[in-house]
């Protein structure tokens, strides 16, 4: 029976701790996974509710957007920022409105103003830094 009661303990600390963390996500801004956007108000709502936000405007059949698809997935896991996916071909007007000519482009919102615009497969730990700056 001591034997049990420890489990029982360390059980009931964990279950704590989830459900714990579970509250700070749902309370936060920032999902720990990418969010697709699916038009212009969608995205828009999106900044409007995050602090920062780091939008992909990525294609399917673009090799180095599939390049950096990890490294978006990790930074939305791993900093403050909410990672927008922008597939351009299903939001060819939005793409436009944000100049976007060649993909991946990458466009980090700051308080609701874009404030980077990268082209092209950046560095993950370039990405966290503009993150972290703009945090």
């Amino acid at each position: 029976m001591s034997d049990e009661q420890p489990i029982e303990e360390i059980r009931e600390k964990k279950k704590e701790e989830l459900t714990g963390e579970d509250e700070e996500s749902d309370s936060s801004s920032s999902p720990s996974e990418p969010v697709h956007i699916s038009g212009a108000a969608d995205l828009d709502e999106t900044v409007a509710d995050a602090d920062v936000v780091l939008a992909d405007f990525y294609a399917d059949w673009c090799g180095p957007c599939k390049m950096l698809e990890p490294i978006v997935a990790d930074l939305a896991k791993e900093t403050a920022a909410t990672v927008a996916k922008v597939d351009v071909d299903a939001n060819q007007q939005l793409a436009a409105q944000y100049g976007v000519q060649g993909v991946p482009t990458l466009v980090l919102f700051a308080d609701g103003e874009p404030v980077e615009r990268m082209v092209g497969v950046q560095q993950k730990d370039a990405l966290a830094q503009k993150i972290a700056q703009h945090s």
